[in-house]
């Protein structure tokens, strides 16, 4: 097909390929009808650079393999697999498994996709690399999804990515990449391509062709030289002036036209082809020979170029393969899955031949639907998860037994809830509900829609369902009505929905739980009586959980139990500590999926401890891998803690717009973190010396559903907008309650505010000690933000007290301590103290380096200083050992370091 009227898309491709030899990486999809011409772009792209000398690994979708998991990935890789030693062994050892070539447990999707990513970078390591992928709409879940995370990663490195894609009813989304919509050819140049193909074609005809082909190429060319278009037909005719057809079918009916009129083994060798277009030469010759036919059955439908046979049968469009497979009558379709069926081998082809068995059955059959159980299992542990739910589906379709179906179905559920289809899992959930009486069965679907119902409702949806779900198999399976009531318990804490913990802490009072799971249900027991306002019940067990996930080694949901528990008794440093052990076994084992949540235990206990910067890298990374897994909840936890940061740095103008864009969402989705941004709008307030609109936010903080969470933390800053307001005696519950959990907690940080709050509130005889405790306390736990806040406030008494000397000393750190971590306003707030005594106060000075640091940089920065090297670093981050080396360059000039042994020092 000629590149009639795309120049622009031509030079847009050109700009990409120019990008990569030049090692800045991009990527760019192609979204159009069928025939309007990706095709031949990406035909265009190949050849330019081919003439560039740059390595291309190129594949396509197939319709008949969109179900097998990784035939993508395996049809673009398996030639480069000799390079896998060279990745990490993780990622490596996951693509072996994904493709079949080595035993394991389930093959981890995410180390899959990272190991995408690394193997691509080191083929570009040779020379610049083009990967295309052409319908990408029919490759199978998984190797899209490894295909879009690699494209998403790339910045430094000499690598083009192009994707096709066809427009869809369902648009198939190409997230994170530029996509390029192609439309149909302007007037002129549709009238040049017709030329140039039909030129004999003149008068009505012609106007017919151009007006009914909208501009597709493909259409043109095909209606051009169709009988049609060439006058064969009455033109008188009302049925044939009036076709209210859209262009693909026309183009799909001009070549079923062509179809019909071949001779009938043409046709049926056509059918063979069109039923696994994947399958070698030699394969389709057994099946068409078993049926009757020869190869040489082909020859018209070769020299009418519908089809080109080399080593495969391919044909000249996906349109052609659709006219020949749909177009056949069902008897015959049925003919030639069976005779698929029965030529794959049982061993090697074992995916495959399932496949066939089941579209060549039309009834119940158990033994078709076992063939299916067996390739979903075998998908599992290749991990496709799109793959597994539409095996069990189609095995649950298949089951003559009610019980066995619901149990399949129920199974394509939770598969496809895996792979980010919740529709999907909340209709089959429901299905398999109906259908079964079985608890555990019942308890499965109904954990499904829980999950659903997290990102798709809100967190307090999942605990409802969750819950009930536990009820059914407490007394049966104390094991999973553990794994459930966790899930119960993490929901509703998410959600502020305390009286559905409570319901979840009667459950779990009422069953022995399995010794391995003892301490985590004894800790969310806590959880519930530290909301109940009984912090002297809760602390003990959350602190022995604590203290044993330090030691690591335990389950991922018993450590991120641990975690959030250690935020609410305030053990701030033995939560970073654990939680960075966490996160880099997380990023070892490529269990994606838990990263979102281990970083916001993180960003939140940095936050606490005044690191800015590193809880900033930590909101970044979390937002964007929980929006890239598609996990709306905890992208919205994030952003609220992001909310937060920009309030303390003095941001107000982003501050207060992403509140707005956030917090409607974040309220119903994750109110704890919803509260939190609440909490930064205060302090904002705060800061800025607009004492009462930081006691109205607070005071409605510290009063809300999550005061007994994290929240309990906003009560200092709710005592100190009260004193500056002159209302002192409205926080004398929070405050009893904040004293009362300090006490229980018995942490310096949480005792350093407590007499912090209390020196505010003291007569002038009292005060003087208490500031003096708080900050002997501060000076050594609680981080430089609380320090800087204690000195400002001691500063602030001292000044209106007339000790000029001692205020200004405290002032004067404040201020250096503030503008360390980049907390301008809180600068801004203690120069104005000293300003009013008549102190100039030094001028504003550039906050410390790590703030000057992307929050990539600064991750990269820190892995660099721990003597990682760049691979190392690539393989926590899965990023490109290029891409690393990129944020190295740009951060060491921004810390005036000349290269990373310098790092160390200042890290």
């Amino acid at each position: 097909m000629s590149l009639v009227g795309r120049d622009a898309e031509q030079a847009r491709i050109q700009h990409l390929l120019t990008n990569a030899r030049d090692e800045r990486s991009g990527a760019l999809g192609l979204r159009g009808a069928a025939g309007i011409g990706k095709s031949v772009l990406v035909d265009h792209a190949v050849s330019i650079a081919e003439a560039a000398g740059m390595r291309v690994v190129r594949g396509a979708g197939v319709e008949s393999d969109s179900e097998l998991a990784y035939g993508g990935l395996h049809q673009l890789l398996f030639p480069h697999l000799d390079r896998l030693d060279a990745l990490p062994a993780p990622q490596a050892m996951a693509l072996r498994c994904a493709f079949g070539l080595a035993e394991g447990d389930e093959a981890n999707r995410f180390l899959v996709s990272a190991g995408t990513l690394s193997l691509l970078a080191d083929l570009a390591e040779d020379a610049p690399l083009l990967c295309v992928v052409d319908d990408l709409q029919w490759l199978d879940q998984g190797s899209v999804e490894a295909l879009l995370f690699a494209a998403r990663r790339f910045v430094a490195d000499p690598i083009a990515m192009l994707f096709a894609v066809r427009e869809t009813s369902v648009p198939f989304e190409i997230a994170g990449v530029e996509v390029v919509e192609l439309s149909g050819l302007a007037a002129p140049d549709a009238a040049r391509l017709l030329d140039d193909h039909a030129p004999e074609l003149v008068g009505p005809a012609r106007t017919r062709v151009l007006a009914e082909s909208g501009g597709n190429p493909l259409a043109i060319i095909e209606l051009g030289s169709s009988q049609l278009a060439a006058g064969e037909v009455d033109e008188s005719d009302p049925a044939e002036q009036v076709r209210p057809l859209p262009v693909t079918r026309r183009v799909q009916e001009s070549f079923r036209r062509q179809i019909v009129e071949l001779p009938d083994p043409t046709q049926r060798a056509l059918l063979v082809a069109a039923a696994d277009t994947a399958a070698p030469l030699a394969t389709i010759l057994h099946v068409l020979e078993s049926l009757g036919g020869v190869l040489g059955d082909l020859a018209p439908a070769e020299r009418d170029r519908l089809v080109r046979i080399d080593q495969q049968i391919a044909f000249r469009h996906p349109l052609v393969r659709a006219a020949a497979y749909h177009d056949a009558p069902v008897h015959r379709r049925i003919e030639v899955h069976r005779a698929y069926a029965e030529a794959l081998r049982a061993d090697a082809d074992a995916d495959r031949r399932a496949w066939h068995l089941a579209a060549a059955t039309t009834t119940p059959d158990e033994a078709v639907a076992a063939e299916l159980e067996r390739a979903a299992e075998r998908a599992w542990h290749r991990g496709g998860a799109t793959a597994v739910s539409a095996a069990y589906e189609r095995a649950g379709r298949l089951s003559a037994d009610r019980e066995l179906k619901a149990r399949r179905i129920a199974r394509a559920s939770q598969a496809a809830f895996d792979a980010g289809k919740a529709d999907r899992a909340a209709r089959l959930a429901a299905e398999a509900i109906a259908l079964t009486t079985d608890p555990g069965v019942r308890a499965d679907a109904i954990y499904t829609r829980g999950a659903v119902e997290y990102e798709r409702t809100s967190p307090r949806a999942d605990a409802e369902l969750t819950i009930e779900a536990a009820a059914f198999m407490r007394d049966t399976d104390p094991e999973r009505a553990a794994l459930t009531l966790f899930e119960a318990a993490h929901a509703a804490r998410h959600g502020a929905a305390h009286d559905l913990l409570q319901r979840a802490a009667e459950l779990m009072r009422g069953f022995t739980p399995p010794r391995e799971w003892a301490s985590v249900v004894a800790a969310l027991l806590g959880w519930a009586e530290l909301f109940a306002g009984r912090p002297e019940l809760a602390v003990g067990p959350m602190r022995d959980l604590h203290t044993a996930a330090r030691g690591g080694g335990n389950d991922l949901m018993h450590r991120i139990t641990a975690g959030f528990g250690g935020l609410m008794i305030a053990d701030d440093d033995g939560v970073v500590g654990h939680t960075e052990d966490m996160l880099a076994e997380v990023r070892a084992t490529g269990a994606l999926g838990w990263v979102p949540y281990t970083l916001n235990v993180l960003a939140v206990a940095r936050l606490l401890r005044g690191e800015f910067a590193d809880a900033r890298a930590c909101v970044a990374e979390g937002a964007a891998v929980s929006e890239e897994l598609g996990n709306t909840t905890e992208h919205l936890a994030h952003r609220s803690v992001e909310v937060w940061l920009h309030a303390v740095s003095g941001d107000e103008e982003r501050c207060r717009a992403l509140a707005e864009e956030v917090l409607p969402r974040a309220r119903a989705r994750h109110r704890v973190n919803a509260e939190i941004a609440v909490w930064g709008l205060g302090m904002l307030d705060l800061s800025a010396r607009r004492f009462g609109e930081a006691f109205d936010r607070l005071e409605r903080v510290s009063q809300g559903p999550a005061s007994r969470d994290l929240l309990m933390r906003a009560v200092p800053d709710l005592v100190e907008a009260a004193v500056r307001k002159g209302v002192p005696d409205r926080v004398e519950g929070p405050l009893a309650a904040f004293r009362h959990w300090a006490e229980q907690v018995d942490r310096p940080v949480a005792t350093g505010l407590a007499l912090r709050c209390r020196a505010l509130l003291a007569g002038d005889d009292a005060a003087d000690a208490l500031y003096a405790e708080a900050l002997r306390l501060h000076e050594r736990h609680g981080g430089p933000y609380e320090r800087a806040r204690t000195h400002l406030v001691y500063g602030e008494w001292l000044r209106r007290r007339r000790r000029r000397t001692e205020a200004r000393a405290h002032l004067a750190a404040a201020v250096s301590a503030f503008e360390g971590i980049g907390a301008q306003l809180w600068a801004e707030r203690a120069r104005g103290e000293m300003a009013a005594f008549g102190e100039r106060g030094d001028e504003p000075r550039r906050s410390g380096p790590l703030t000057l640091l992307t929050p990539q940089e600064l991750q990269v920065v820190r892995l660099a200083a721990g003597g990682h090297t760049n691979k190392e670093i690539a393989a926590q981050l899965f990023l490109s050992p290029r891409t690393v080396g990129h944020h190295l360059y740009k951060a060491y000039p921004k810390l005036g370091v000349a290269g990373r042994a310098e790092l160390v020092g200042l890290v």
